[in-house]
């Protein structure tokens, strides 16, 4: 009897459930397509396979041995397995239940993932959603291991190879609270701003410069940094209780309620957002499906 796996193909197992059904090699070979004797050939060499005469004649046709009766049900298992595999796979995001893990900046949290998250809970409400902090050194490494499936990162940070599309550009405005003895002029002036004391995220922590200083720095003038914080999300709080200034993402100032927006007397670089992913999920309906959410809730370009 063969034992090796590698004896045996779908297409022999495929004779032998048309065989099981119609108990006649002619009608069978009309079945699949082909000749009499090529199904003939067939059912010698799966005799060989099963060490089993599988079929025997009869007055009508052919009738299963045990053993054949024996295969019927596990082959025709397995061939309705194999079909449903090479099938492209139908997503429902009504029904679905999968857990779907974002490296997300701080930043990206709030001016993306929330958007997104309002959006999921209505269309897919048993998907779950796991966000992680980026760590841009084991990105590749995250990313094909399976340990997180999109990223949230501007396109420096995109590792070689992997699939990315741009969400949007940003830009950066100022944030002080209402009543703050400038918030009423509606401007402010570039000695002013650089007067005033300003608050700074430093996503590394620690830092007292940023990009607004840089910017500063090309017309040889600087401002007064005196609280830095590693969180966007803390930021609104600190300018509410003080006459702080802060230089922040446009979509993180709106709407913020109880602070003022103003445009910088500088210009300050903007940067891009973009959502990045690994070859391992780019076909996957379900992740297409995701990433095509994300991109209507943050109004990405085509």
């Amino acid at each position: 009897m063969a034992t090796d796996i590698r004896l045996i193909d779908l297409n022999l197992l495929k004779a032998l459930d048309a065989l099981l059904d119609e108990r006649n090699v002619t009608r069978a070979a009309e079945r699949l397509a082909l000749t009499q004797p090529a199904v003939s050939g067939m059912l010698t060499r799966l005799r060989e396979c099963f060490d089993d005469q599988l079929f025997v004649r009869a007055q009508r046709g052919i009738v299963p041995t045990m053993r054949a009766l024996e295969l019927a049900g596990p082959v025709k298992q397995l061939l309705a397995d194999v079909e449903a595999m090479l099938k492209p796979s139908v997503f429902d995001p009504t029904t679905a239940t999968m857990t779907l893990t974002i490296a997300s900046t701080d930043y990206a949290l709030r001016a993306e993932v929330v958007p997104f998250l309002s959006a999921l809970r209505r269309r897919a409400p048993g998907i779950r959603v796991a966000v992680l902090p980026v760590d841009e050194q084991r990105l590749p490494t995250q990313f094909e291991r399976g340990d997180i499936d999109l990223a949230l990162i501007t396109p420096e940070c995109t590792p070689a190879g992997a699939h990315a599309r741009r969400l949007f550009d940003e830009q950066y405005v100022c944030v002080l609270r209402e009543g703050h003895p400038d918030a009423a002029s509606g401007r402010l002036s570039l000695d002013r701003f650089c007067a005033l004391d300003h608050a700074l995220v430093s996503c590394s922590g620690g830092s007292f410069n940023g990009v607004t200083d840089e910017a500063l720095a090309t017309i040889g003038r600087q401002r007064r940094v005196v609280v830095s914080v590693t969180s966007f999300l803390i930021l609104p709080e600190i300018l509410r209780a003080s006459d702080l200034v802060a230089v922040v993402p446009q979509r993180l100032a709106t709407p913020t309620e109880g602070l003022v927006v103003l445009d910088p007397p500088i210009a300050v670089q903007g940067f891009t957002e973009t959502v990045v992913w690994h070859e391992r999920t780019h076909r996957d309906a379900g992740h297409r499906w995701l990433r095509e959410l994300l991109f209507e809730t943050c109004g990405a370009e085509r």
